[in-house]
């Protein structure tokens, strides 16, 4: 007879809350699988939002670099809950506050099995994969799943470009990354329509899943359009925001998609207006960076929100751009697609 397999309890404090970890699992996974809600955005170590306070108990902090957690804050007591495993029974604190009733809806974390439905090249090096599930996934807008890659233990984060109204049907947009193990070794090499595929969702915290009073700026970079996407979709149908403006970035016209989609909408929604930029190609269209066309469109952000999604360079001039115009620093959510190097999307 197998011998039973090692768990521990972990009480999350402040929400009275308890979850069963099995041994290997980090904190964070248990958690969300057990339908207890902790903050969190990459799952992979880097940005550092699912940090909690260990005050009882000991934990292996597992693959947690210096960057994200500082030896201080390991001697302190603080552990990365997307890395940490628990080796005895735990008591532990979100260092971020957790309000349980901010409104925002909770979805819990399931492996999900589906079929590849549609797989096209949609521009330069990304391609449009959409999985029909074979069980639906609830979500929020912005948030992303994780698809393995078969015959490895790889794993790779992909923001839903659908809305949460399509819980059967997932869409990503998917950026060759040369030599990548998920894309060049499978997505772009020898995956097909027809095939099987697994993943785990939905994950992240960040978009719009409840309705604001400010009006929204969406900046996107290449695929960081997906996430966008979906809050765009599903905010105009439930009328979240007074308006709406996506901005999305590319070198040249063969980084851009989902033009005339996009153009449509705006016909059809006086209120969201959309904005290609091109930073390489001279056009009709809006011309350079596209953190600096948001820029002189806009003197003041002040009493407006943002949305921001794409590289991490893109992100840092965009955070610059919107203080600069006097946006306030906690209307500026954002989200950070890193390459394959750094546990890429």
């Amino acid at each position: 007879m197998a011998a039973p397999e090692m768990t521990h309890e972990v009480r999350i404090d402040p929400l009275d809350r308890s979850t069963t970890c099995p041994a290997g699992q980090s904190i964070l996974e248990s958690c969300l699988r057990d339908d207890i809600w902790l903050p969190h955005s990459c799952t992979q170590g880097t940005c550092g939002s699912c940090k909690v306070k260990v005050l009882a108990g000991e934990v292996d902090h597992r693959e947690s670099s210096e960057y994200t957690l500082t030896p201080e804050e390991r001697e302190s007591g603080i552990a990365l809950g997307c890395q940490a495993t628990p080796m005895s029974g735990l008591v532990l604190e979100p260092v971020e506050q957790v309000d349980p009733d901010d409104g925002v809806p909770r979805h819990p974390l399931r492996d999900h099995t589906g079929t590849v439905v549609v797989l096209d090249d949609i521009a330069r090096d990304i391609r449009r994969l959409v999985v029909e599930l074979d069980e639906p996934m609830a979500f929020n807008p912005g948030q992303y799943a994780e698809i393995s890659v078969p015959g490895t233990e790889v794993a790779r984060q992909y923001s839903m470009a659908n809305p949460p109204s399509e819980t059967s049907r997932l869409e990503f947009h998917v950026r060759r990354t040369p030599g990548g193990i998920a894309t060049d070794g499978w997505m772009f090499a020898g995956l097909a329509v027809g095939e099987r595929v697994e993943l785990k969702g939905p994950l992240g915290d960040f978009g719009m899943p409840v309705a604001q009073e400010e009006p929204a700026i969406l900046i996107a970079g290449g695929t960081g359009l997906a996430p966008l996407k979906s809050i765009v979709r599903h905010a105009l149908a439930h009328d979240l925001a007074p308006e709406l403006h996506l901005y999305h970035g590319g070198r040249s016209r063969q980084d851009l998609y989902d033009v005339e989609f996009f153009e449509d909408l705006a016909r059809e929604h006086p209120n969201f207006g959309y904005r290609p930029c091109l930073s390489e190609e001279d056009w009709e269209g809006a011309t350079g960076l596209v953190t600096d066309v948001v820029l002189a469109d806009f003197q003041s952000c002040r009493g407006l929100s943002a949305f921001l999604c794409g590289p991490p360079g893109m992100i840092e001039a965009g955070v610059k751009a919107l203080k600069r115009r006097r946006m306030a620093p906690r209307k500026i959510h954002r989200e950070e697609f890193l390459d394959a190097s750094h546990a890429a999307r």
